[in-house]
């Protein structure tokens, strides 16, 4: 059997990748935007991306600009993406990480960051 070959240091991590994405929604004026580790919790992904907007057409421009930034920076592309048609909640998943882009009344009522409370959250800075 081959030996694995090691990941290469300058290639990002999935954790880079989760920062980008919160930078994004940053760039756009996303609210709040939090990353949160699940993956110790969760066997489907390993960070949660969580950030708001005030109104579907702020949601809308933020979901647009993560993909668009990303895809810049050759990163990973969603395998799937849902909420677009009323942008209340737009969740972009990405697989080593889920984008979770929320209005304010959407955010408010399902209170994610609240929910995975007792898991750590992954320090980043806006570019």
């Amino acid at each position: 059997m081959p030996e694995p070959t090691p990941r290469d240091p300058a290639e990002p991590t999935l954790a880079d990748w989760a920062r980008q994405a919160a930078r994004a929604a940053d760039d756009k004026l996303g609210r709040d935007t939090v990353i949160i580790e699940v993956g110790d919790v969760l066997a489907i992904t390993d960070f949660f991306v969580i950030s708001g907007g005030g109104t579907a057409r702020q949601v809308r421009a933020i979901a647009d600009e993560v993909e668009e930034q990303l895809t810049l920076l050759n990163g990973p592309k969603p395998v799937r993406v849902e909420g677009r048609d009323d942008c209340r909640w737009v969740l972009m998943d990405f697989g080593g990480f889920v984008v979770h882009l929320l209005d304010e009344e959407a955010r408010a009522f399902y209170d994610l960051e609240r929910l995975w409370s007792d898991c750590p959250r992954l320090e980043w800075q806006p570019a």
